[in-house]
């Protein structure tokens, strides 16, 4: 499809857009719902450019330091 006639008119197509940054609310909740419906542990940290991530624990590649919080569906 072409869009121009939507850009023409001032509308932003949605994937055109930067995503707004996860607060620390909302990585957390999606942290615990990932934790929840995946069982496997899920690492919340800081990326490079100052913004907050989730990722499961065996994927995190990262710097130690930059981890915020570490969700485990099994940990009390």
């Amino acid at each position: 499809p072409d869009p121009s006639g939507a850009c023409q008119r001032g509308m932003v197509l949605r994937f055109e857009q930067e995503p707004d940054p996860m607060s620390s609310t909302d990585a957390q909740a999606f942290a615990l719902s990932l934790a929840k419906t995946l069982m496997v542990v899920i690492v919340i940290f800081r990326a490079g450019d100052g913004t907050l991530s989730v990722v499961t624990a065996d994927e995190f590649d990262g710097d130690a330091s930059q981890i915020i919080r570490e969700i485990d569906p099994f940990g009390s």
